[in-house]
């Protein structure tokens, strides 16, 4: 028999919180605009007291001043003394206003009363906050917004009302629904347009840094700088056409293709490849652990040895369980080679035997690969054995010798254990390379090393003339796969982070507000631990599995160690050649900068930070938060803390509660009670208090719902907290701090994360439902929630 749900410890909520907010912003009002002071009984006692006093004084003065003053001089002494009175009265009444505003000011802010602390109200004219001023004025104000505004939302729209089964008019043209509708669209295709993921921040946040001119840089900084610029050169990448890859293939011995080749060891080509220029073309190598041992602490790196990225298009046949080529893109991947080749000056008549041969070799690779979730069942994934053993299974390659050319200078033996993630793949690839080196007919051919060559033309395509990226999309295109268009920027500064990015983590690390970032993440994770005791749990072993977790974790920000200095980085670059204009050569170097990275990564003793992360990470019993949860428009030490605690503190708030609780829907009855309490709010506006059949969210929904809403009231809880720390804040374009915060929240609610698609409403909803149910919002919205009768519902 289940346990009767308990509700454990109610520490903080949005209801605890929601004192009247006395402030509307941050501009002074002129003083016949002010409200009247309140008195209270003592002031009333005092003055009634004074009154006296100043009355008998005057008389007296009057009398004495009778006897020796004309007329005209005792009135005007009089008139003074009683307009000095009024004033003095007036300003005594100002005082008590100003104290006893201020007074619930800093009650309000900090959760509760506090005596005797006043928040300091001061307008941030940092340029970051010149900047978010100017961009909040150009952005949409939540509290100045009909009710269409809120009813709209980010992802998909089918379980919006208007999508709930065809109604009387719609579908004809012209029809006012219709219109309405298709304004809506309009209206959410724009703001989609508009959202900027957290990764697409930090790129932007990256290329300024790369852009950005400073003659102080260091030699690594210079380098990295420079390679990014090169990368920008178009122009010179056109110019260079395909002259410096056929260059390249005449430094590995040539090919078949041309006729010029010096049969090259098939073993010694594959491993220099792999080595220098970061291309496997039979298999994949990379570094990672075995997750067998770390389920027991344990941190030791392995090379890992994958099936390839087959560059023919392969599907999986559930009926025969294996993978083969589809019959339908043979054609135009035929037509995708023979381009290839002649953009590399071989003549048609000359290329199709080599083509033929290497659709051939592609299509039985393909047979012996299978998708991952066919691995999984098998029990084919992290299979452990020595290098030796795996040289018994495949000899056709010569594992040993591959594996020391690729890590040089890393010591490697056949002792070594490797993780083998397919190995009936490796071994069918062996038989099938073995089989084709030994054809005596094709010795000449050279159809392995072709298949190299054109592998390795697929890596370096990046730096390569447009022809051969328009010939890749066209390919694409033909599969019915549109290829996204990507800014140049944006792939200029994810290769320069390929090679540099330990370069890039310092020059990040360097603009990072360590202790404001702290700071930030210590509150809100107090916050959400106090909201754990709020849940009502089905039982008690649940929360305390749950409690047992986050408590034991210590949260902090994910700086690099690994490097400490820019001498260091000097030194670690300084066989590092950049050409201005020669962004071919700059790539070679880059490739074997990410293998050297590969390296390293084996023998590292720690987590090796992860520059473009943008959510937490659980490391141990350390919950770490990269430094590209910290940067402007999203947070800057400078802004108000309202604003940062609106955006980054939100977001915070909210990966941490999919990190760890991904799964409480059916460990706790609030999550089901407050994603329906929402949505009921929901549909009562959108639906106008009328219609029925309103559609219930699922599970993953409500979940989504109470994740979004509960991750908000984390930080106006933390921004509380923060200020009963520190009762000083700023204020941007005059606005109050709680409305800063929401506001600020509703600028980065849609950011497109793993989950944007679960949330059924917009997240600035979520403010409407707070300032129904609270006094925290400091002015009443233009759409207001009117719930149903009878309703008791607080969300």
């Amino acid at each position: 028999m289940s346990e009767t749900p308990v509700a454990l410890e109610p520490q903080l909520s949005v209801q605890s919180l929601s004192q009247p907010e006395p402030e509307r912003g941050l501009q002074p009002l002129p003083l016949f605009q002010l409200p009247l002071p309140t008195q209270d009984p003592n002031q009333l006692q005092q003055q009634s007291q004074l009154q006296p006093e100043l009355q008998q004084q005057q008389l007296l003065e009057s009398n004495l001043e009778h006897q020796a003053n004309p007329v005209w001089i005792k009135h005007q002494r009089l008139l003074l003394f009683l307009l000095g009175f009024f004033l003095f009265t007036a300003i005594l009444g100002l005082i008590f206003y100003m104290q006893h505003n201020l007074d619930t000011d800093s009650s309000h802010n900090a959760g509760g009363p506090r005596d005797n602390a006043a928040i300091q109200v001061m307008p941030c004219v940092s340029p970051a906050c010149q900047w978010a001023s100017s961009h909040l004025s150009t952005s949409t104000d939540p509290f100045t917004q009909p009710c269409d505004y809120f009813s709209s939302t980010c992802g998909s729209d089918r379980l919006s009302p208007e999508s709930r089964g065809r109604q009387r008019g719609q579908g004809i043209p012209g029809h006012p629904q219709n219109q309405k509708e298709k304004r809506q669209r309009d209206r959410r295709r724009l703001t989609q347009d508009n959202i900027l993921s957290r990764k697409t921040v930090l790129l932007q946040y990256l290329r300024k840094i790369l852009e950005a001119n400073d003659s102080s840089d260091s030699s690594a900084v210079q380098k990295t700088k420079e390679f990014y610029h090169s990368c920008l050169d178009t122009k010179s990448i056109e110019t260079a056409g395909a002259e410096p890859f056929l260059a390249l293939i005449q430094k590995l011995g040539g090919w078949p293709v041309s006729g010029q080749w010096n049969k090259t060891d098939f073993n010694s080509t594959l491993g220099l490849l792999m080595r220098d220029y970061a291309t496997f073309p039979f298999f994949n190598l990379y570094v990672g652990k075995d997750p067998n041992e770390t389920a027991h602490g344990m941190t030791k790196r392995y090379i890992q040895i994958d099936q390839p990225d087959l560059l023919i298009p392969i599907e999986w046949n559930s009926n025969t369980q294996k993978s083969e080529a589809k019959t339908e893109t043979l054609r135009p991947f035929l037509k995708l080679c023979q381009r290839y080749l002649a953009l590399l000056g071989s003549p048609q008549s000359r290329s199709m035997i080599h083509v033929g041969m290497f659709i051939s070799l592609s299509s039985e690779l393909a047979v012996a690969a299978s998708p991952l979730h066919y691995r999984l069942l098998k029990g084919q994934l992290h299979q452990r054995m020595t290098i030796k053993e795996l040289q018994k299974q495949a000899p056709a390659i010569n594992w040993l010798g591959c594996l020391q050319t690729t890590f040089h200078p890393l010591s490697v033996s056949e002792d070594d254990y490797v993780l083998l993630h397919n190995l009936p793949y490796i071994i069918q690839m062996s038989n099938i390379v073995n089989k084709w080196l030994n054809k005596h007919e094709l010795s000449t051919s050279g159809p392995l090393h072709t298949y190299m060559v054109l592998n390795l033309l697929h890596t370096l395509m990046p730096a390569m003339d447009t022809r051969f990226s328009e010939t890749a999309n066209n390919f694409s295109l033909a599969l019915g796969n549109a290829a996204e268009e990507v800014p140049r920027w944006k792939d200029c500064v994810l290769e320069t982070e390929r090679g540099f990015d330990s370069v890039l983590t310092h020059l990040l690390s360097e603009r990072t507000a360590h202790g404001e970032a702290e700071q930030v993440i210590q509150n809100i994770f107090a916050s959400f631990k106090s909201q754990l005791h709020e849940l009502k749990w089905t039982d008690r072993k649940s929360f305390r599995l749950v409690a047992e977790k986050v408590y034991s974790l210590i949260p902090r920000l994910w700086t690099a160690e690994e490097i400490s200095g820019e001498d260091e980085l000097d030194l670690l670059f300084s066989e590092v050649t950049v050409r201005t204009n020669n962004f071919f050569s700059n790539y070679i170097q880059l490739l074997s900068l990410w293998q050297k990275r590969r390296t390293k990564l084996l023998t590292a003793q720690k987590e090796v930070t992860d520059i473009l992360s943008v959510t937490p990470l659980l490391l141990g019993n350390e919950l770490l938060f990269p430094m590209g949860m910290f940067i402007p428009p999203i947070f800057h030490p400078t802004y108000p803390k309202a604003m940062n605690y609106g955006a980054a503190g939100f977001l915070i708030a909210k990966d941490i509660f999919h990190l760890l609780i991904p799964e409480i829907y059916s460990h706790s009855e609030t999550v089901h009670a407050v994603g329906q309490c929402v949505w009921t709010h929901y549909i009562n506006m959108t639906e106008k208090g009328g219609g029925g059949g309103v559609p219930w969210l699922s599970a993953k929904q409500q979940q989504e719902v109470w994740v979004q809403y509960s991750a908000l009231q984390v930080s106006l809880q933390a921004y509380h907290q923060s200020l009963s720390q520190d009762p000083s804040d700023t204020s941007l374009s005059g606005l109050s701090h709680t409305r800063l915060l929401l506001t600020s929240f509703s600028q980065v609610n849609c950011d497109a994360d793993p989950y944007h698609h679960s949330m059924p409403v917009k997240p600035s909803f979520l403010i409407a439902v707070i300032c129904a149910k609270s006094n925290l919002c400091p002015i009443s919205l233009q759409c207001s929630i009117k719930p149903q009768e009878n309703s008791s519902q607080t969300c």
